[in-house]
């Protein structure tokens, strides 16, 4: 299955942020939720369909204007899927550009790896300086007593021209070692956060085996492990909004 969903967030002049383009294709089906009455909207992505399944290949791109604030979310976890013997990986790729002014927050429900399943997310975000971003990332490796299967995470964040962030995580039967203590030390549930712009949170240890670091530029990053992503949303949560001036 092949797939591309698009959003586009404006300033409308008035305080507030109108959606000029809200397109999807099953099984990325993006919705305006909640209120309109204040300054930012909030989109929510619904699955049209199950999955990813192997071999599907899925894109969405986000833009957000000078002076747009934008959330988006989903109602429902992502579970990869295996497909049939020989299909390719399923792919996600998610593209997202901030202009000065404007503010993403970026905040899905988790990606499952369940077992059989061969999956890559990929992430590019760029952020003008002066622009302000929130970005949130959860994944559980294999459902409950479950195996996980083969994902790999590969994110890259820049601001005012300069690469900010650049990480990648692979888990599963086909990476060696990601349950050892280099890379999840046994924990099932994996969580980061990335914020950038004005307003960032001192630097701070988190509790738990999770941490806030500062990053080379105006970011910071915070990362949590656990043995469900109840751990994980404990310790991150309260940093998942938009840093503020």
């Amino acid at each position: 299955m092949r797939a591309e969903a698009s959003i586009v967030a404006e300033a409308d002049g008035r305080g507030g942020t109108r959606l000029t383009t809200l397109r999807g294709e099953s099984p990325l089906l993006p919705r305006r939720t909640g209120s309109r009455a204040g300054p930012g909207a909030t989109v929510h992505l619904v699955g049209g369909a199950a999955g990813p399944l192997c071999g599907d290949d899925l894109r969405l791109t986000i833009t957000v204007g000078p002076g747009a604030s934008l959330s988006v979310r989903s109602v429902a976890a992502q579970l990869a899927l295996p497909g049939r013997a020989g299909t390719p990986p399923s792919r996600l790729v998610v593209s997202a550009t901030v202009a000065a002014g404007g503010a993403l927050l970026w905040a899905p429900e988790p990606l499952i790896a369940a077992a059989g399943c061969h999956h890559l997310a990929i992430t590019d975000v760029t952020v003008d300086e002066g622009g302000t971003l929130a970005w949130r990332d959860d994944l559980v490796c294999g459902r409950h007593a479950e195996e996980s299967g083969d994902v790999r995470a590969d994110v890259t964040v820049r601001y005012a021209g300069r690469t900010l962030h650049r990480h990648e995580l692979a888990v599963g039967p086909s990476a060696p070692g990601w349950s050892g203590a280099a890379v999840l030390g046994g924990a099932r549930a994996v969580g980061t956060l990335i914020l950038a712009g004005p307003g960032l949170p001192a630097v701070a240890l988190l509790g738990g085996d999770a941490v806030l670091m500062p990053m080379a530029g105006p970011g910071r990053l915070a990362s949590a492990v656990g043995r469900d992503i109840r751990e994980v949303r404990a310790a991150l949560g309260p940093l998942t909004v938009l840093p503020r001036p």
